[in-house]
């Protein structure tokens, strides 16, 4: 629901976490929220990838570099969330949100599964690049 990856997405503290992730995902679920999405909408499409689909998103995910502060120059035009749910091989989940619009908040939100290190990677911007390959196929 989009009430609930907005609120995870604002809990994000700005400037603390990890460099990059060590995570090595095999397979990567992308769902799409529409713009105007709000309380219990759920996502408007929905797609897997493969290890190597994977693995290459992985790569564009990590690549922008850690943000210290919160953005707060913004812009007003409208686009789609994206919640990227990476799997590895032990079942353990990273998941980030990605905002393709507004303030390009790129947040590391969860981390769950048996044995997984606590520190989730640190809030960066969404790159140009990341958005052109979220689009779904």
């Amino acid at each position: 629901m989009i009430a609930a990856v907005r609120a995870a997405a604002d809990k994000v503290v700005w400037g603390k976490g990890a460099a990059t992730s060590l995570f090595q995902p095999v397979s990567v679920t992308i769902c799409q929220y529409d713009a105007k999405a709000s309380g219990q909408a759920y996502a408007t499409g929905t797609t897997k990838r493969t290890a190597k689909q994977a693995t290459e998103l992985f790569a564009l995910v990590n690549a922008p570099k850690p943000v210290a502060k919160k953005p707060t120059f913004c812009t007003k035009e409208l686009g789609p969330t994206y919640v990227l749910r990476f799997t590895d091989n032990d079942r353990g989940v990273l998941s980030y949100t990605a905002e393709a619009f507004g303030c390009r908040r790129l947040v590391a939100t969860s981390l769950e599964g048996q044995g997984k290190p606590g520190v989730l990677p640190a809030p960066r911007q969404v790159t140009p690049e990341l958005i052109k390959s979220l689009g779904l196929r």
